[in-house]
């Protein structure tokens, strides 16, 4: 993905950020409570992919859809040839 100017200064930001509790608070102000769900779940996908666990098995412990993990394991598989 291209870095456009917003996604370098949106990291930046983050950068700065110190400790858990602040980095929630910040997430929580700029995401609304089902972007910051979405995000978890994408990280979570990517986390059990990397573990071994099948798509289906994943779509069902998170609760979301097949299409959902397909992508998240898409994209582990660009970027890391798993």
């Amino acid at each position: 993905m291209k870095k456009n100017k917003p996604v370098q200064e949106f990291i930046k930001e983050l950068h700065k950020v110190q400790g858990r509790d602040e980095l929630l608070d910040f997430l929580e102000q700029i995401l609304t409570p089902r972007e910051l769900e979405e995000i978890s779940h994408r990280y979570e996908i990517l986390r059990l992919l990397e573990q071994g666990y099948t798509q289906r098995d994943i779509a069902a412990k998170l609760g979301v859809g097949i299409a959902t993990v397909s992508r998240g394991a898409r994209e582990l598989k660009k970027r890391t040839g798993i």
